[in-house]
């Protein structure tokens, strides 16, 4: 990667915004940039146990508020990203995700049946340890990373949030008739001047501390 990539800049220049600005909208085209960075995320064999609720309905952003320990991010973001995961991780998501493959790759689903099997094999092995729900979260996190650094490139503010109740955001965006619990949130959109956070310089331990060369 040359030294003039703009990523190193783009992660100097993030953090995890505290004050969003409400007046400010992520304009369409960005949007529709951050949004396809969700949809290109890997996950573990290409199985996408997700879906990504992206919220603008501003009544029902304040509603979510008392449930996010009242942080504040929630309503005053521009957008607002709920990564929700299947409660129950069922081999209708491997058969779909092979329909999938033959679609886009050419082929048939037969010829994926070895595939298939050895997806079907690592599932239950999860699902015998009580493992699923705990994989599909991680997965989660990997679109929350990639999701973060695209808007950083963009100059798009975000804010990671593991504060909040999971049940109550499942009751109030009726996650139960699909079968999904909410993950992790993200709000996007654009700081504060009064975020006083923004110009903090950033804490992080010396490479040497966090980086082993064997």
């Amino acid at each position: 990667m040359s030294m003039n990539s703009p990523v190193l800049p783009a992660l100097e220049w993030r953090y995890a915004c505290k004050v969003f600005d409400p007046a400010r909208t992520i304009p369409a085209d960005t949007w529709s940039a951050l949004e396809r960075s969700l949809v290109l995320t890997p996950s573990s064999f290409g199985l996408q146990p997700w879906k990504f609720l992206v919220i603008q309905d501003k009544a029902l952003r304040e509603e979510l508020v008392p449930h996010a320990w009242n942080q504040r991010q929630v309503a005053d973001c521009s957008h607002l990203v709920v990564f929700t995961i299947p409660k129950a991780v069922s081999e209708d998501l491997i058969d779909a995700n092979i329909r999938r493959m033959a679609e886009v790759r050419g082929g048939t689903a037969d010829a994926l049946a070895g595939f298939r099997k050895m997806v079907a094999g690592f599932r239950s092995g999860l699902e015998a340890r009580g493992g699923l729900e705990q994989w599909a979260k991680l997965q989660a996190y990997i679109a929350l990373g990639q999701f973060m650094l695209a808007a950083a490139l963009m100059e798009v503010d975000t804010c990671p949030m593991e504060g909040f109740l999971p049940e109550k955001f499942d009751e109030v965006l009726g996650l139960g008739k699909d079968g999904l619990t909410t993950a992790v949130l993200c709000p996007a959109g654009y700081r504060s001047a009064d975020d006083r956070y923004a110009a903090l310089p950033k804490v992080r331990f010396e490479a040497a501390d966090v980086v082993e060369h064997r």
